[in-house]
């Protein structure tokens, strides 16, 4: 039977029919993390579907609206016309498999550090998978926001309820009101959006932008844009809008954080801003090159100073997710696929260093470096996978980091935009900056004398769970360095796309690729009009 008409439904609820699996079954013994797992697993095996069946031929000869595939396009509400669309390309393809993969290793690495009030907690994990996966496949704005606001709940409540210290509660509260009042403006946007289209489905606003026919009104189309760009660019987040990020990652459980920071607010950057507003985001692509910039170096020098290992985390998070800001803004072919090519690297090594810290607070109960030292001798697996993970965020040529940073450098210096070199310089030294924290974490951590408040701690070295956990995650860092090719089949075509000029860029009416024989596209009022 060919699934293609249906797989991105699969994919989206199939978390979903687990939490109310897990909600009707009895809380004893492991039979939580055992039922998340099996969930988890089968959604990742149903993503591996996309990359398998994805028409990479046919997505290099499509444009804008039919560069989609796998499409499902059905009448959802007839007024205000809202479809239950659906559709990846090669920007959501292998975010959508990322997020898949992440899901059971999250479920691994809680395992033992979730005791108490499990049910609740997976049923809020897969939750936030159906958000996420939801944000990824959504091409109707009106679906697309029902996600976005549905990720906010879980994630707060996770942080709230989970949380490793009495600030948690503080730390849920900020991240909500940093992400929710941006939302709210982000609405207003898409319902004036909607007043002067009559659609809510990404491939006809893309093609109307590409016409100028969205609005005559220049200040109107600023505003919107503002709205949007605002929104996303709080959830990356972009330097000075990271408020909420420390706080919200040093409480927050290890299986949340490795979803907490980037990979939405950039896509959405890319997919809705960058479509929906092409001239407007190339007119503020300067500011958003030197924040990026900025945040790359102000990441790296607030986490040299750090002492607690999840803070360190955190602002190296920040300056990891501008790279890819400075990297999209450039509008380069290059400076776009890197930007993408980051965005994975980000959840992938991120996750594996969000998990290793997990693991040593299993052990120690503390995320202090001065209480730690020596440990390479107790922990010869840790710290080797700990090095390994250092490499790959520093961007070492052979790993995965390496390639998404040197096409954003390579891209930064071949952009148009003013000053691009000087900005291109200072965000080239938050590598070195990048290479010392980093270093010098696993110095602190495990090398040196044996410090006397763990000398006397027994404890073990990786176990068999821990190192499946792990090592899938070594092996992509490993792949994604030596055949990027693989991943940039798909992500070129995407990056290509985004990067031409609006008045290049072909206002097809070509439907999107799909092997759906019921899926049409309505043209809107205002569309109808401009013909």
């Amino acid at each position: 039977m060919n699934i293609d008409h249906n797989i991105l439904t699969i994919i989206t609820f199939l978390p979903l029919a687990g939490a109310v699996l897990l909600a009707l079954l009895p809380d004893r013994g492991k039979m939580m993390q055992w039922g998340a797992l099996a969930v988890t697993l089968l959604t990742f095996v149903a993503t591996l579907h996309l990359p398998s069946h994805y028409d990479y031929s046919a997505a290099a000869n499509l444009e804008g609206a039919g560069s989609f595939q796998f499409v499902q396009n059905h009448e959802w509400i007839s007024s205000p016309a809202i479809r239950f669309h659906l559709g990846v390309d090669g920007l959501s393809m292998w975010l959508v498999v990322l997020t898949g993969f992440l899901a059971p290793l999250g479920v691994l690495i809680s395992w033992n550090a979730i005791s108490e009030r499990k049910k609740l907690f997976y049923i809020l994990f897969l939750l936030q998978q159906v958000a996420m996966l939801g944000i990824f496949v959504s091409l109707d704005l009106f679906l697309y926001y029902a996600f976005w606001e549905l990720s906010l709940v879980p994630m707060t409540l996770l942080i709230a309820t989970f949380g490793r210290t009495a600030n948690r509660r503080r730390a849920a509260i900020k991240y909500f009101l940093y992400t929710f009042i941006p939302s709210a403006i982000l609405l207003v946007g898409m319902l004036w959006i909607y007043s002067r289209t009559g659609t809510f489905q990404l491939p006809e606003l893309t093609q109307l932008a590409a016409a100028h026919n969205i609005s005559g009104n220049n200040a109107a189309l600023w505003l919107a844009s503002l709205a949007f760009l605002f929104a996303f660019a709080v959830k990356v987040p972009v330097f000075p809008l990271h408020g909420w990020l420390s706080d919200a990652i040093a409480e927050a459980p290890t299986a949340a954080v490795m979803v907490l920071a980037g990979k939405l607010g950039l896509y959405s950057i890319l997919r809705f801003s960058f479509s929906i507003f092409p001239e407007q985001s190339r007119h503020i692509a300067p500011l958003m090159i030197a924040l990026g910039a900025i945040g790359i170096v102000y990441g790296a020098l607030i986490a040299l100073v750090q002492k607690d290992l999840k803070q360190l985390a955190a602002y190296g998070t920040l300056g990891h997710v501008s790279v890819v800001v400075l990297g999209i803004f450039t509008f380069t072919i290059a400076g776009m696929d890197g930007g993408i090519y980051a965005t994975l690297n980000e959840g992938i090594g991120g996750g594996a260093l969000f998990m290793l810290l997990g693991i040593l607070y299993e052990r120690y109960g503390t995320y202090d470096m001065r209480d730690y030292g020596g440990l390479a001798a107790k922990l010869p697996w840790m710290v080797t996978l700990f090095v390994i993970t250092t490499l790959s965020v520093v961007g070492l040529p052979m790993l995965n980091g390496f390639v998404g940073e040197f096409l954003v450098l390579t891209g930064s210096m071949q952009s148009t935009v003013h000053n691009h070199t000087g900005w291109t310089v200072l965000a080239t030294t938050g590598v070195i900056l990048t290479a010392s924290y980093m270093l010098w974490m696993i110095q602190r951590v495990f090398y040196g004398d044996l410090n006397f408040n763990t000398a006397d701690t027994p404890a073990s070295d990786l176990d068999a769970r821990e190192h499946i956990a792990l090592w899938p995650l070594v092996a992509v860092m490993l792949a994604m360095g030596v055949a990027s090719p693989l991943w940039m089949r798909a992500i070129d075509t995407a990056g290509s796309d985004l990067a031409q000029e609006p008045a290049q860029i072909q206002s097809t009416e070509q439907p999107a690729l799909s092997t759906n024989t019921d899926m049409h596209l309505p043209i809107p009022a205002a569309q109808e009009a401009t013909k």
